[in-house]
């Protein structure tokens, strides 16, 4: 109950206002956001650098309402792409296609999605497509596939777990060796498209990192690139140890070397599990968000665990 109401909350607008207005939110959300300037995520990845983890860049926004917007959100990112490059960082980014338009006409999307994958594949770098809603998988799937056929290869996506489809999904995007970051799923979906027990999506969670670990090991299991910007083929994205665990398991059980996958988390999550994993010898890398755009991130990160929201009720009373 809780976790839909929190996810509902992300996209009402009337709430939007209200929680900003209060000052001490951003004190709560800067735990979980690196800051409003793209020069503040670009500290915050030279630190997680110094300790052996790489990064994923995320200009936060989504569902842009008119054309110019969607081309201005398009021009951001390709701004941190070239301040990639000039810091010398560690790191590639992630997008939203319904930040650069895909909500308001498809060609649209493609356009600024070609210019950003054309300009990071210039500056030898990768970029992930963000999954949001079930509504928008289809679209999402094709222009990715799309911008592959283009020759853009340097992209991938990211698949959601709690989706009944993912494995069909998953099957898809890796018999053509297609880098697949699997998460559990962020948003409220109906039970008609979505596991609703917690315990399903951590057995399929499970299920779909073999499927992805058996696709990496066929297309001889590349590794992670050595300027940590290009991601082997699976990124295993949780915060779970269990499932973490049983990741690692697999992976030894098969064969498969610790830099052909990736472990990844969210920015001010489980830094201790962070570090621990890096100090095991695997690749990890942090999605770093930044951007005046942080309220709808935020109360999903809010949603995903209690403790999050005891965190935001704690910096309320001390506001």
């Amino acid at each position: 109950m809780l976790r839909s109401i929190l996810i509902y909350l992300s996209k009402a607008v009337w709430a939007r206002k209200i929680v900003t207005s209060w000052k001490f939110a951003w004190k709560a959300a800067s735990r979980f956001v690196a800051g409003e300037k793209l020069e503040d995520a670009i500290q915050a990845i030279k630190e997680l650098n110094e300790k052996g983890i790489a990064a994923t860049l995320d200009h936060l926004g989504e569902n842009t309402t008119n054309p110019e917007e969607a081309r201005r959100a398009a021009q951001d990112i390709l701004h941190a792409i070239e301040a990639i490059e000039q810091y010398g960082v560690r790191a590639n980014v992630s997008i939203k296609l319904s930040q650069i338009g895909l909500a308001l006409n498809v060609e649209l999307c493609a356009e600024n999605l070609q210019r950003i994958l054309t300009l990071a594949s210039e500056k030898g770098n990768f970029v992930r497509i963000d999954m949001e809603d079930s509504p928008w998988v289809d679209k999402t799937l094709g222009l990715f596939q799309r911008m592959r056929d283009c020759g853009l290869m340097n992209t991938g996506v990211v698949i959601q777990a709690y989706l009944y489809r993912s494995e069909e999904d998953v099957r898809k995007v890796i018999a053509n060796a297609g880098r697949i970051r699997l998460c559990k799923g962020a948003y409220k979906e109906p039970a008609e498209v979505a596991f609703p027990k917690k315990s399903a999506v951590d057995a399929n969670y499970d299920h779909l990192v073999e499927i992805l670990l058996d696709g990496a090991l066929a297309a001889n299991s590349p590794a992670v690139s050595p300027d940590g910007k290009t991601p082997p083929i699976p990124a295993i994205a949780s915060h779970d140890a269990r499932r973490l665990a049983h990741a690692k398991m697999y992976a030894a059980q098969t064969g498969l070397p610790k830099n052909a996958l990736e472990f990844q988390m969210l920015f001010g999550i489980r830094r201790d599990l962070q570090e621990q994993t890096v100090q095991e010898g695997y690749p990890v890398r942090v999605y770093v968000p930044y951007g005046t755009e942080w309220y709808p991130y935020f109360v999903r990160r809010l949603a995903e665990r209690p403790a999050n929201v005891w965190f935001f009720i704690s910096n309320f009373f001390r506001k």
